[in-house]
C-alpha cells in the first residue's frame, strides 16, 4: 500500500479529544490534523515526536490532514491510523500473500454476523472449504521489547471474541488476525495486565478452535506491506 500523495512530516504538539492533534510543520505553521485512532496510543503520541500525515482532496472535510505514522525518538515507525490494518489485510488477501488463507477466492468485507449485532471484517468462502470469518486487530503497544493487545480495556474486542468463539463452535473457521503496525514489534501477546477479561476470553476462544494469526508490517514513509507471520501468545 503506497501513500499517495506522499506523506509530509510535522512535529507533534499534543493529541486531544481522541480524534484531534496539533502539530507544527517544518516551516513553523501550527495546524490541527485528524487522528483516526480511538485507543490509548501509549508510546505512539509523545509530544516532540515526528508525525507523518496525509492530505485529502475532499474539500468538505473540516480537517483535510490525517495522522498516519509516528516516528519515535528511538526511530520506530508506528502506523496509528487503525483503518490501515484492514486495508493491508484486504490487499494481502487479494494478492494471495497470506498462505493460511490463500485457497479462498471470494472475499467480502463488513458482513453482519453473530448474536451481538456484530460485523466481521472479512468473510471468505470457497467451494469445498469451511466458511471463514476474520476479525482484524491493530497492535501498536510496545513494552519491554514485546507487543501487546489491547492497549486499553476493550469491551468491543471482548464481544468479538465471544462471537468468534460461537462461530468456531459451529464448525466454521474463525480467525483473529493481529496486525503489528509498529516497526519495533517482532513478537506479541494478549495484554492481560491491561484487560484481563480479554486475555481470558482469548484463551477460551483458542480452546474452542479460534485460530490466531499475527503478521508484521514493513513500514516506511512511502508505503506499508503486510510481510511475515510472527509469534502471538494468548497470555503474557
Amino acid at each position: 500500500m503506497e501513500f499517495l500523495p506522499p506523506l509530509k512530516p510535522a512535529t507533534l504538539i499534543k493529541r486531544y479529544k481522541r480524534f484531534l492533534a496539533d502539530v507544527v510543520t517544518p516551516d513553523g505553521e501550527v495546524m490541527t490534523i485528524h487522528c483516526a485512532n480511538t485507543g490509548a496510543m501509549t508510546g505512539c503520541a509523545t509530544p516532540g515526536d515526528t508525525v507523518w500525515y496525509s492530505t485529502s482532496d475532499n474539500v468538505k472535510r473540516k480537517y483535510p490532514h490525517s495522522w498516519e505514522l509516528s516516528q519515535t525518538a528511538e526511530n520506530h515507525l508506528i502506523c496509528i491510523n487503525t483503518l490501515r490494518a484492514n486495508q493491508l489485510v484486504a490487499e494481502a488477501l487479494a494478492n494471495k500473500c497470506i498462505p493460511e488463507l490463500s485457497e479462498y477466492n471470494t472475499i467480502r468485507p463488513e458482513i453482519k454476523y453473530g448474536s451481538e449485532n456484530s460485523r466481521i471484517d472479512f468473510f471468505l468462502t470457497e467451494e469445498g472449504l469451511s466458511d471463514c470469518f476474520i476479525e482484524v486487530k491493530s497492535v501498536t503497544l510496545l513494552e519491554d521489547n514485546q507487543g501487546f493487545f489491547p492497549d486499553t480495556v476493550t469491551l468491543r474486542g471482548q464481544k468479538h471474541l465471544r462471537e468468534l468463539t460461537l462461530i468456531a463452535k459451529e464448525g466454521k473457521r474463525a480467525i483473529l488476525m493481529f496486525v503489528a503496525l509498529h516497526s519495533g514489534i517482532h513478537v506479541a501477546s494478549a495484554a492481560a495486565h491491561i484487560d484481563s477479561k480479554y486475555a481470558y476470553l482469548l484463551e477460551d476462544a483458542i480452546k474452542n478452535g479460534v485460530e490466531v494469526l499475527c503478521y508484521q508490517v514493513d513500514i516506511n514513509t512511502r508505503q506499508m506491506v503486510l510481510s511475515k507471520r510472527i509469534n502471538f501468545t494468548s497470555i503474557k
